[in-house]
Parts: C-alpha cells; sequence; structure tokens
C-alpha cells in the first residue's frame, strides 16, 4: 500500500461522509491502512456502533509525545455550485487539488498517513499519536470520548497536541468556544387589538433578542477585551426568529436561534445562566396575563470550549521550530484544540490549506500546502527520534 500523498487524499475525499453520517467506511479504511505498517490501532465507537474515532500510537511508551489530530467529516455540497465531482479528487493543473474536504481537513489527514512509513522505520524518542474524530463538523462530538479514551489506553502522557485544521501552516494558539442555542417562546394568541391583553411571543422573542445584544455590549464595555482575536470580544447574535401567522393576529409561538462565540476570558455557561434567569423573571412578570406563558432554551450546538495557549508555552516553540513560521495567531471559528487543551495537553491548530477555502464549492487544497503539511510531520519524526 505504497501511495503517495496525492493518491491517499484521493481515497479520502472519495468517502462521502457528512457530519452525523456514519464515518466506518472511511475509518476503516484508514485503520487498514496503518495496520499495513503494523500500527496497533484503537477504535472508539458511538453507543450505537454507527461511528468511531480512531486512535495509534508509533513509537515508545515514554511521556512527552505528539498527538496529531483531525476529523473525518465534512460538511455538505448541496446546493453549492461545483465544476467538479465534489467526491472525486479533481487536478485542474492549477496547482490545486479540488474536492470537499481537501482542505478542510482531509489533506491533513493525508499528510499524517503518508509519513507513517518514515515514523516506522525512525528511531523515536518520544512516540507520535494519530487521533482522527468523526461529527466535528456539527459540533466537535466526538473529541471528548476520544480524548478520555487516549488517557485511559496509554500508561504514558502525551504532551502536545497539534490539531491540523487549515492554517496556511501558521501556528493557531486561540480560538472561541462556540454554543448554539434555541429558544422557544409559547404566548398567547389572539386579535392584534388585544395585544395589552395577550402575550404576545413575536414581541417577547424580539425583546430576549435586544437583551442578548445588550449583553453582548455590556460585556465590551467592562473591559472584556481580548485584542488576539478578530473582533477583540464576545459575540452573542440572534440569526432566526421566526413566528406569527399574520399581521392582525397576536403570535401564540416564536423561536429564536442564536450563538455564543466566547474569548477564552468569558464563560459561555455563566452568560446561558443568566439569560435563563432573566427569562425565568420575565415568566413570572407576565403569567398574570397568561398564565401558560413559558420561554425554554435548549443547546442545538454543544458548548464547545476555547482554546487559549500562551504563547510563552513550549508548544509554540515547538511548532515554530517544525513549520518555521515563527508568527502566531487566533481563530474566531471553533474546533476541536481547547477540549485537547482541557483534556491536559498543551495544544495548537496548525495545518495545511487555507480556512478560507473550506465549506464552500470547489473546495481545494494546494499542492505546495500538502507538501508543507508532510514536511513539518517530517520535521517532529526527526525532532523525536534519536
Amino acid at each position: 500500500m505504497d501511495l503517495n500523498v496525492e493518491e491517499i487524499l484521493k481515497k479520502l475525499v472519495s468517502f462521502p461522509v457528512l457530519g452525523g453520517e456514519s464515518n466506518l467506511s472511511i475509518i476503516y479504511w484508514i485503520k487498514e491502512y496503518l495496520e499495513y505498517y503494523g500500527v496497533v490501532v484503537k477504535l472508539v465507537p458511538n453507543s450505537e456502533g454507527t461511528k468511531s474515532s480512531l486512535h495509534c500510537r508509533i513509537g515508545p511508551s515514554t511521556d512527552g509525545g505528539v498527538i496529531l489530530s483531525g476529523h473525518t467529516d465534512v460538511v455538505p455540497v448541496k446546493g453549492q455550485n461545483w465544476d467538479s465531482d465534489p467526491f472525486l479528487l479533481t487536478d485542474k493543473n492549477d496547482g490545486k487539488l479540488y474536492g470537499r474536504g481537501s482542505c478542510d481537513m482531509k489533506g491533513f489527514l493525508a499528510c499524517c498517513l503518508y509519513v507513517i512509513p518514515t515514523m516506522i522505520k525512525a528511531n523515536l524518542i518520544k512516540p507520535i499519536y494519530l487521533a482522527f474524530s468523526y461529527d466535528e463538523e456539527i459540533g466537535c462530538l466526538a473529541a471528548p470520548d476520544l480524548i478520555i479514551d487516549i488517557k485511559k489506553t496509554y500508561n504514558e502522557k502525551p504532551k502536545y497536541a497539534i490539531i491540523g485544521e487549515p492554517s496556511l501552516m501558521q501556528p493557531i494558539i486561540g480560538q472561541k468556544g462556540i454554543c448554539v442555542l434555541r429558544t422557544s417562546v409559547n404566548g398567547s394568541a389572539g386579535h392584534s387589538s388585544r395585544i395589552r391583553q395577550e402575550v404576545s411571543a413575536v414581541h417577547e422573542a424580539a425583546r430576549l433578542a435586544l437583551w442578548l445584544e445588550s449583553k453582548m455590549n455590556a460585556l465590551v464595555e467592562s473591559g472584556s477585551i481580548d485584542e488576539r482575536f478578530h473582533p477583540p470580544h464576545t459575540s452573542i447574535h440572534v440569526g432566526v426568529i421566526e413566528g406569527g401567522i399574520a399581521p392582525n393576529v397576536i403570535a401564540d409561538k416564536a423561536i429564536l436561534r442564536w450563538d455564543i462565540r466566547v474569548i477564552p476570558k468569558d464563560n459561555t455557561a455563566e452568560i446561558i445562566q443568566e439569560f435563563e434567569e432573566h427569562c425565568r423573571n420575565r415568566v413570572e412578570e407576565l403569567k398574570s396575563i397568561f398564565p401558560g406563558f413559558e420561554i425554554n432554551t435548549i443547546e442545538e450546538h454543544p458548548n464547545v470550549p476555547p482554546l487559549d495557549t500562551s504563547a510563552e508555552d513550549s508548544i509554540v516553540a515547538f511548532v515554530q521550530k517544525v513549520t518555521k513560521n515563527h508568527t502566531w495567531d487566533t481563530v474566531a471559528y471553533a474546533a476541536e484544540a481547547g477540549q485537547f487543551a482541557l483534556g491536559g495537553f498543551e495544544s495548537i491548530i496548525c495545518g495545511p490549506g487555507s480556512i478560507a477555502q473550506a465549506h464552500r464549492a470547489n473546495e481545494f487544497i494546494a499542492k505546495s500546502e500538502l507538501a508543507k503539511g508532510v514536511k513539518m510531520i517530517e520535521s517532529i519524526v526527526e525532532k523525536l527520534s534519536i
């Protein structure tokens, strides 16, 4: 199974595994590939057995190793205007390789797998681990169980986790956390002329949206700023309000869908708790008008913690050396890096390709980026060898 990095990427792209769907086809192929080289693989299935993460160790059972982490799922292509088959890696002779997931983030997985023979032959004094997950694209759902299993399986403790999200090989030391929520408002229907005698779900939903905006502004005004991020503050945004059937009918149902993207110094749970307390107070105020008035909030996208790696942490210098990129940056999108950091590993995001190409039609990874990804992993092998 001697494949070059582009051939590996072509195979990975051919698996149309969307977030939320079974990833067993791609994970079994990766398992078979690794076992061909004698690597012992551990699967971490979901409770139904329809999906699985994977991890393995190459090298000795000693503390201080490096985890290379990525996800196997991709986002949908439906409704996008592709010029080629999104699940067939396409070379248009322009220095780019097109296909869904080529950039986000099967390019990084291909780099990892391509370097496996080099890892096997190297005289490693510190181990290298692969950790590949599922359902990252719908909420980073698998990473917590994967991290727990890694810590349970190996007696030694890995030191670093490099999450290979596309960053143009720039070390990323911070990411915002994210949580997506759905708030349902149950009011009382009636004739619009009775607006003072009923509880309009739409009016109440609008008030809640304004409260959330005010909360965001209050955080900024309190000085909760982190200039490493753009924007440099926690964002709270209502993207959808649904409700009502006619201009002259008081709405008895309304729904808000909103998200929170926190900088590391802010706390998602505290913001939600304050919002729910406000909702309870509002319900108490209006129950005298309509006893059935309710406001209920559920998570649609579970809370993903932020990443807050210090520029002084040793992983930053390590990744800067293996990439020869001596800068660093932060990102506003969520990834599994914060979860690995919460698991006790110094964590960073660094991988080939540009996030600007992710989740869009004609997604691609530049061949030069793929080469840089391979070079980074080969440099890691070199640094961890005698």
